[in-house]
């Protein structure tokens, strides 16, 4: 997921897409630790990916703060 189509998405969509992203990377942690085949690199695409989300909302909130 690219920051520019994160930076389309309202506050809410984010928040519910990060809760989304860290439930996977959840259960890709526990599901690793079962011994289930998966693909290694979802871990680290997923945490790139929190990362993304975070710093947006973090902008965004930073921009709402100057504003006022």
């Amino acid at each position: 997921m690219e920051a520019s189509e994160l930076k389309q998405k309202t506050e809410k969509e984010l928040t519910v897409l990060l809760d989304t992203k860290r439930r996977d990377l959840w259960k890709f942690r526990f599901g690793a630790s079962g011994s289930k085949a998966r693909n290694v690199k979802e871990g680290k695409t997923l945490r790139r990916d929190i990362a993304r989300i975070l710093t947006v909302l973090t902008g965004m909130h930073a921009l709402r703060k100057n504003n006022f």
